[in-house]
This record gives structure tokens, C-alpha cells and sequence, in this order.
């Protein structure tokens, strides 16, 4: 089969759609031939050697991947070699085909097509998972979402305003600040012209929000404790800016903060199982019915993976980056 290889040329990954060796499933997995995959932040970082795959999973860059059950595992039941499917992955989507475990395939609408089934799963698990299971969000409560035109951020923002809460957002542009509102963000504030801290508690009237999700990191660190308000969660689920920052350790005691790190990648399977069930039953439905929408940026040929990423280095994205494999 061909996947993407990642070659290094000048201290700088260049990414080649070459021949590999054919993958192989277990009992419990069936092989996929991927028809569209997607550019996540995490690929960026595992192509320059800064993230590597889990143990046991596939060297092959790509976090998820829609398309269709080619071959099925002794011990899988419920699914049939031609079904339209899309998943989660912890490696292995750049490629003509990909093994996954049943359990993790969630069956496509037949009016999906394959691009919008590959913008799906990475960015709307990971904001279902750490908005809900690891922020505890509720209706009443108020959110800040960083980087808020990620395909992440606008996933976030979808799914907290569904249920009732306020949102917040930074972004860098003022296009991608327009499209925050539009999805319903209430505040929306440029960081590259402001200062966040100072638009939320102005905003809120001094009272700051209840959780942040955050990718940056180490430079938002102290102004995103001094925003929290009592109680307050923050979702750290990046290190876009660096992984040192200030800590007021007054601020997490005297407001009785809750400093929450997560990575989706690195759960375990039955975590990434129940994660997975968990947002067929509850959201997904919205998702069929177009009541919530992937944010879809742009789509290149797999054979342009290093343009798309190049691409998403520069952040010039809103949303999600899709790679389409012909065929």
C-alpha cells in the first residue's frame, strides 16, 4: 500500500507519498480503506519528531479516517466489508488503508461524504471529552475557549452553546473572530491586539469564567488563573506557546482552582471506547441532522500533505484541513 513517510530535509519534515509495507488487523479490528483523513495539530508534531505514537500503534502520521470496511476480524460482529465508517486512530490514517478496532468505527450517514466524515472525529472527542468529562461544563456556566477557530475550538464552541453556556473565545484574525461569533461566541477577542484577561473580566463584570480549554499553554498560564473564578476548571489540552509559564499558587488555593491536563491520543483504548460511545448517544445525532456542523477549511490531495500542513503551521486555518486520497 502507499502511506505518508516522513524524511527530513534541512531540519525540516518532508512528507512523501511513497509504497510501504501492507498492514495487518487483529480478531478484534477490521481493515478501512481510508478515502479522507485529516490534519491535526498532533501530526505536526509527531512529523518533526516532537510526538511520538503511543506504543504498539502505527508509525504512520494521521489521527483519524473515514472510509470503507475492506476486511473484518474473526471476532467482529454488526459490520459488513463496503460499510461507510469513520474513526478515531492513534496512528496510521496517512495511508491507503488502516486497521481499527470495531469498536471504535461509528457508521457514516449515506449523504455524508467521506471529507465531512474525516473532519469529525478527532476535533469533536476531543472538545465532547474535555468540555464534559474532564471540564464538567454545565448550561449556566461560562467557557474560554483559546484558539477558538481550531477545528477543536469551533467544535467547543458548537457544543457548549447547544446546551446553554456562554462562550468566549480568542483567535488571531478578525475573520476567524467573525466566524467564532457567528457559531455563537459572545465574546470573542483578538490576542495579538489585547489583552484577554482584561476583555473576559470586563465582560463578565468581574466575575471571569468557570473553564478554559486551552491548547497554548505555558504562556497563558497566570492570566487564565486570574480569570477563573472559584471553583473554576482549566483544561490544558496543548503547548502551542511553550510549556513554561507563571503559576500564582495563592490563586489555585484561595479560589480552590482544579489545573486539568488531558490528551486524548494517550488514553486507553476502553477510555477512548467509552468516549466514543458516549458522543454517538448524545451528540452525534445533532451532527446527522445538521444541527451542529464540522467546520471544514480546506482540502488537499494526500499527495499535499506537506502543503497542508505547512498550511496549518501558519495558522491559517479555520477549522479543519482535509486530505482526500483519490479513488
Amino acid at each position: 500500500m502507499k502511506a505518508i513517510v516522513v524524511h527530513s530535509e534541512a531540519d525540516k519534515p518532508v512528507l512523501k507519498w511513497e509504497t510501504v509495507a501492507d498492514i495487518g488487523y487483529e480478531p478484534h479490528e477490521v481493515l478501512v480503506n481510508v478515502r479522507a483523513t485529516a490534519v491535526n495539530r498532533a501530526d505536526l508534531s509527531q512529523a518533526r519528531g516532537h510526538y511520538p505514537p503511543p506504543p504498539g500503534a502505527s508509525e504512520i502520521l494521521g489521527l483519524e479516517m473515514a472510509g470503507e470496511i475492506a476486511a473484518i476480524g474473526d471476532a467482529v460482529d454488526g459490520w459488513a466489508i463496503g460499510d461507510r465508517v469513520c474513526a478515531l486512530l492513534p496512528g496510521g490514517g496517512y495511508a491507503e488503508q488502516a486497521a481499527a478496532p470495531a469498536d471504535m468505527l461509528v457508521r457514516m450517514p449515506d449523504d455524508w461524504s467521506f471529507i465531512t466524515g474525516a473532519a469529525v472525529m478527532e476535533v469533536w472527542l476531543t472538545a465532547f471529552s474535555n468540555l464534559f468529562m474532564e471540564g464538567d461544563l454545565k448550561p449556566d456556566e461560562t467557557i474560554l475557549i483559546h484558539a477558538g477557530a481550531s477545528g477543536v475550538g469551533t467544535s467547543a464552541i458548537q457544543l457548549a452553546r447547544h446546551i446553554g453556556a456562554a462562550v468566549y473565545v480568542t483567535a488571531g484574525s478578525e475573520r476567524k473572530l467573525a466566524r467564532c461569533r457567528e457559531l455563537g461566541a459572545s465574546l470573542a477577542v483578538n490576542y495579538k491586539e489585547a489583552d484577554f484577561s482584561t476583555a473576559v473580566m470586563e465582560t463578565s463584570g468581574g466575575r471571569g469564567v468557570d473553564l478554559i480549554l486551552d491548547p497554548v499553554g505555558g504562556p497563558y498560564l497566570l492570566q487564565n488563573l486570574r480569570v477563573l473564578r472559584a471553583g473554576g476548571r482549566l483544561v490544558n489540552i496543548g503547548l502551542l506557546g511553550g510549556t513554561k509559564g507563571e503559576m500564582d499558587m495563592g490563586l489555585v488555593l484561595g479560589k480552590s482552582l482544579r489545573l486539568i491536563g488531558s490528551r486524548l491520543r494517550s488514553k486507553p483504548l476502553s477510555q477512548k471506547i467509552g468516549i466514543t460511545r458516549d458522543f454517538e448517544k448524545t451528540f452525534w445525532p445533532l451532527l446527522v441532522s445538521g444541527v451542529l456542523k464540522p467546520e471544514i477549511d480546506s482540502v488537499y490531495s494526500i499527495t499535499e500533505a506537506r502543503a497542508a500542513h505547512e498550511y496549518v503551521a501558519r495558522n491559517q486555518n479555520l477549522g479543519k484541513v482535509i486530505l482526500k486520497l483519490d479513488g
